[in-house]
């Protein structure tokens, strides 16, 4: 055998086991990534008694479907479903769209001031929740809006517009400009350009924002908290603190009840995944 053929041969298994290993590695962190859902599974199909007696992390004795039931009843999600349900139909729609028309206007037009007006945007990225609480609740409360679900709209598209500005404009920056020359030799303007050639090449992008502030939407708690009172207009996040007294924590029932509020976004980020991975990379791919 002849010495290229030799370090040929010599580098075959390297070739095979390298992969071998990198699959190897890739299946423990999936499997310790995946595991506290799935305590959170066993969690909640378990009794309260076998959980307390014998811990999260042992497996379970008995298995119960009750705790399902009861949490529904105690997390009041006939009607925390309905308001946290209504806030992201309402706002997700209205936040994207704002967010890819000032995206386009930022990365596309050319228009006085679009540094400023970009360096303002991406500024309330930096800007923490906490510190514009009384201020907002002092603004919400002078608009007759306190224990509103509505009057959480203009604060969620305020703190979400920023991030999605910031993925959208990455990605109408690598759109070609070719297109855009053509559309106007054709006489198309500036709106037509926008709701008719960048609106569906941006789809995957559009998409990709759209269901990650269906999920900060969904999840919100620490506004809805300052903002929301009464039981009737209380979001998911809040029926989920019914679980917790002052002396006592109702485990079981809180696995239950975050299994149930989790499920629309997990259905969502099962169907849309392709999309939502072809959003966030098409940016840095394209450029």
């Amino acid at each position: 055998m002849s010495a290229p053929s030799a370090a040929r041969a010599r580098r075959r298994p390297r070739r095979l086991v390298v992969p071998l290993v990198m699959t190897a590695v890739l299946l423990v962190i999936a499997v310790f990534w995946f595991s506290p859902f799935l305590v959170l599974i066993l969690t909640s199909i378990r009794t309260s008694s076998d959980f307390l007696q014998h811990g999260p992390l042992s497996a379970p004795s008995s298995f119960t479907l009750a705790n399902f039931g009861e949490a529904w009843d105690a997390g009041l999600f006939s009607s925390t479903y309905r308001n946290s349900a209504l806030i992201t139909i309402v706002k997700v729609p209205i936040g994207v769209l704002i967010s890819a028309m000032l995206a386009f206007a930022l990365a596309k037009l050319r228009m006085p001031l679009r540094r400023t007006i970009m360096f303002a945007v991406f500024l309330g990225l930096t800007i923490p929740i906490y510190i514009t609480l009384v201020p907002l609740f002092d603004t919400i409360r002078q608009l007759g809006l306190i224990d509103n679900v509505f009057g959480l709209l203009g604060p969620y598209l305020a703190f979400g517009i920023p991030f999605e500005v910031l993925v959208l404009h990455s990605f109408f920056r690598a759109v070609p400009e070719e297109l855009f020359e053509a559309a106007r030799m054709d006489g198309a303007g500036n709106w037509r350009i926008f709701f008719r050639i960048m609106l569906p090449l941006s789809l995957p992008a559009l998409v990709t924002v759209a269901i990650l502030d269906a999920v900060s939407t969904w999840n919100e708690l620490l506004m809805a908290l300052v903002l929301l009172n009464s039981d009737a207009n209380k979001t998911l996040p809040l029926g989920l603190l019914n679980f917790q007294g002052q002396f006592a924590t109702d485990y079981t029932g809180l696995a239950a009840g975050i299994l149930i509020a989790v499920v629309p976004m997990l259905v969502a980020y099962a169907i849309l995944q392709r999309w939502i991975v072809t959003g966030l990379t098409a940016g840095a791919i394209k450029g």
